[in-house]
């Protein structure tokens, strides 16, 4: 095996040129251990982090504009132009962030998304102006946009390929939980009996703070990427890494592990420009980017077309207290997490077209259903949640697998700007074009208009599902080498001669 010296810099290596290397075959051939468990504690549970911030905000918007709460703001613009600014700052971090994560490694980035994020959060809680409250909601959303990029492009790299999906799914889905811990703690932060209305929504973020800093204490131990260093120029790193990993699993199980399957040889480089992660993209796997375009926009509309009004549809037509709401949206937050958990390991089973396809179609037709039983008059509070409840099982486990496909279908040296580049995309048409579609819809009291938000919801799901039933790859325990080959794979050198 040919391989090049580290070098003193940890971000990039002295020189390149060719290696050959099992890492890949040994990494997907691996049982699953207490290694692997290490790397879905330290890395998913970011996404629990998410939730809880997305749903408070969502939740004190209310206290935020009541007079006492120490913080000059309206509602309006808490839902509006903070909610804008997230947006824009997760949209832009995933970019940035995704860019750099796949020319210094997903380590260093990981730890880096993540610290700008705790920053973030905690300057949020010392808001003391309505600008300094926009500035650092943009912050929070730069840092979960980069962990995005450099968290998906990591965990894929990482996982054996016979749970990658279900793992992927979970991860992804546990967003919810946090979801459920955002809801519920809202209602304890908000209730002025126990903290005073101008400390109570500084101490839910407070919270997001500290649960992020044990996160970070945990993610120290999670290591770099063996895929991203043996193509950086740190292939001895890369095998020194899986060595250490084999044995320690070896020790934990008490057997010998079976030779990996075969090896992959490589030009090493140290970066990759954005002119050829838009040729391989666009160019060499267009099916694919059509399939993600289709997936994330898909599921950005229908998740916007309930869960943007939901608490405006509670109180307005079902004429549910405002501070009970987060009552309702916490079932909700069950029923999505509970998709991906229930339904995992069927992408790694059943395949990945079969049941992205019927997930997507399976929402958006049982969403169509909650519609006409909405504009029919046929549906309570708790009837409408339950609905609600059944189309975001299916539809979180199809969201979920949005982020699988594009972190798995595009060669590895693109990974994590492929992954930013369809969240960003994804999260701009949820963000921005869904409030704008739907703000007036679920607003104007009007039944039909709120179930025509349904609809588009629904058929744009519905549309990306028939997508995905002819386009979908079949990558479930395939190598991601093997999904696409790497752009710095060496090719064998034509043989010379006739014949």
């Amino acid at each position: 095996m040919a391989s090049t010296a580290s070098s003193p810099d940890d971000s990039v290596p002295a020189t390149t040129g060719t290696v050959t290397t099992a890492v890949p075959a040994r990494l997907d051939r691996l049982p699953w251990s207490r290694w692997h468990w290490m790397i879905v504690i330290g890395l998913g549970t970011v996404w629990i982090l998410d939730g809880l911030e997305v749903t408070i905000v969502g939740n004190v918007a209310g206290r935020l504009a009541e007079e006492g709460s120490g913080l000059d703001i309206t509602a309006a613009q808490v839902t509006g132009v903070a909610a804008a600014l997230y947006v824009a700052g997760a949209c832009s971090g995933a970019l940035f962030f995704g860019w750099l994560t796949d020319r210094y490694g997903r380590k260093k980035l990981f730890m880096v998304t993540l610290t700008v994020y705790l920053g973030a959060t905690a300057m949020t809680a010392l808001s003391f102006e309505s600008w300094w409250f926009f500035l650092f909601r943009f912050l929070t959303g730069f840092g979960i946009g980069g962990e995005y990029a450099a968290i998906n492009s990591a965990i894929d790299e990482l996982i054996p390929s016979l749970y990658r999906g279900r793992v992927d799914l979970i991860i992804n889905g546990s967003y919810w939980l946090g979801a459920i811990g955002g809801a519920l703690l809202s209602v304890v932060m908000l209730d002025t009996d126990i903290f005073p209305q101008n400390l109570g929504w500084r101490l839910s973020f407070a919270l997001g703070v500290v649960l992020g800093l044990v996160i970070l204490l945990v993610r120290r131990h999670v290591p770099e990427s063996p895929r991203w260093q043996f193509i950086h120029g740190r292939a001895e790193d890369a095998e020194e890494l899986v060595s250490s990993v084999e044995q320690r699993i070896e020790e934990e199980k008490g057997e010998r592990l079976p030779p990996p399957a075969g090896e992959i040889t490589i030009h090493q480089r140290k970066s990759i420009g954005f002119g050829l992660i838009a040729r391989t993209v666009f160019g060499r796997y267009p099916r694919r980017a059509i399939l993600g375009l289709s997936l994330f926009i898909g599921q950005a509309f229908l998740y916007n077309a309930i869960t943007f009004g939901f608490g405006t549809i509670l109180t307005t037509f079902f004429d549910v207290p405002t501070g009970r709401t987060g009552y309702y949206f916490a079932v909700i937050a069950a029923g999505n997490f509970l998709g991906p958990l229930l339904l995992g390991k069927l992408f790694d089973t059943v395949g990945r077209r079969i049941m992205i396809s019927s997930t997507y179609l399976l929402s958006g037709v049982l969403l169509f259903g909650t519609a006409w039983l909405f504009d029919g008059g046929s549906l309570t509070a708790t009837t409408m949640t339950a609905c609600w409840c059944v189309v975001l099982f299916f539809a979180s486990a199809g969201a979920s697998s949005a982020y699988l496909t594009v972190s798995e279908v595009f060669p590895m040296e693109t990974r994590a700007m492929a992954i930013a580049f369809f969240y960003a995309l994804g999260t701009a048409a949820g963000g921005i074009s869904g409030p704008l579609i739907f703000a007036d819809l679920t607003e104007s009291g009007v039944v039909g208009d709120t179930a025509l938000a349904f609809r588009i919801g629904a058929a744009l799901m519905c549309a990306a599902g028939l997508v995905a039933a002819f386009l979908a790859v079949k990558a479930e325990r395939r190598s991601l080498e093997d999904i696409a080959e790497p752009l710095s794979v060496a090719k064998p050198a034509p043989s010379s001669g006739s014949g």
